[in-house]
């Protein structure tokens, strides 16, 4: 069976694999996000229009049918609008692509570009006080390894307001504990940026080091499990599960640990508490590793507690009343109107 538009799907392969990794150097699961969007895509050609694979091609690629792409989504695939715009964003990034290796398809890139996004309910950003995030440090039983690796991890992750992942990445050699103490991290995309510890935090870090790596090589991953004597990256799922049974003890403390504590919440509490101490956004987009200042002002649409304040200091402090230049001098009225 010969595919119709054997160009459409060869152009999605250099997409996929060359131009997204080696190109514009994306992590594997921004690559896995856009290959299940072209997967949907074809599964609602199939479904909704009724076409075999191998008859889709570029003429498909129309504003009518994008269109009923992102409303397929959200009816038989129950995605959230977040969902269908990512899936449209990565749709537009191909026939961008399109039309730099062949000009004739610039149409096609119009054509979805035209295709608006959906409208996204304002995103509130959850934070923990720093309260509760004292107690969570405190649970872990600090006699025993384990307990102690649990604490730096939540320590370092708060510091540095890192993604759970980066933290994971961490390797030896990333840590400098000379006189500007700093971690690198691996951001999305793939580069390494440096960030600045605390003293606190570096001081913490240079014990952490002596129990658990004082016979380790620069490669080796600063957090670890051992299975059959062999050491391993720590999972994500093992982060999560000591959280949970952290956060269970220290709500027994604090009621204003939350319910649900989650690895992201601490990047999330660290980025709010850095804003509500006055870090101007584009210093804290910078450190929180964001590509764009408009990704970060979230804290600042999500921060009710910094509003609150405001409007209390000006209902305590009115301004001051101010006689009118009139008072005892009714003439300057008319003078003032240009009646006299």
């Amino acid at each position: 069976m010969k595919i119709k538009d054997e160009q459409f799907y060869k152009t999605v392969r250099d997409f996929l694999e060359t131009y997204l990794i080696k190109q514009k150097g994306y992590s594997p699961n921004t690559q896995r996000s856009y290959k299940l969007a072209f997967s949907q895509l074809l599964d609602f050609f199939k479904e909704s229009l009724s076409l075999q694979y191998h008859e889709i091609g570029f003429a498909h690629l129309t504003y009518e049918n994008i269109c009923g792409f992102l409303a397929w989504l959200e009816k038989s695939r129950n995605c959230s609008k977040q969902t269908t715009n990512q899936r449209l964003m990565a749709i537009r990034s191909f026939t961008k692509y399109a039309s730099m290796i062949d000009p004739s398809k610039i149409f096609i890139q119009v054509e979805v570009s035209n295709v608006p996004r959906k409208k996204e309910a304002t995103k509130v950003v959850s934070c923990m006080s720093e309260t509760a995030i004292s107690t969570l440090f405190s649970q872990p039983d600090t006699t025993k390894p384990n307990g102690k690796r649990d604490q730096f991890f939540m320590m370092l992750m708060y510091d540095l307001a890192a993604r759970c992942q980066e933290l994971l990445n961490l390797e030896v050699g990333d840590i400098d504990l000379g006189k500007n103490p700093s971690a690198k991290l691996l951001r999305k995309g793939g580069k390494k940026q440096s960030v600045p510890l605390s003293d606190e935090v570096a001081k913490h870090f240079a014990e952490y080091l002596k129990c658990f790596h004082h016979s380790s090589t620069p490669k080796d991953n600063v957090f670890y499990t051992v299975s059959r004597g062999a050491k391993q990256q720590m999972s994500p799922d093992a982060v999560a599960l000591f959280m949970k049974k952290y956060a269970a003890k220290a709500k027994v403390h604090c009621s204003e640990v939350p319910l649900r504590v989650h690895p992201h919440l601490f990047r999330h509490s660290r980025a709010m508490h850095l804003y509500r101490s006055g870090m101007p956004l584009v210093l804290l987009s910078e450190f929180l590793g964001h590509a764009d200042v408009n990704t970060t002002r979230i804290y600042a649409w999500s921060d009710t507690e910094m509003k609150r304040q405001a409007i209390k200091q000006a209902a305590q402090n009115p301004e001051p009343s101010v006689a009118p230049i009139w008072d005892g001098d009714e003439n300057m009225i008319k003078r003032l109107y240009g009646i006299v």
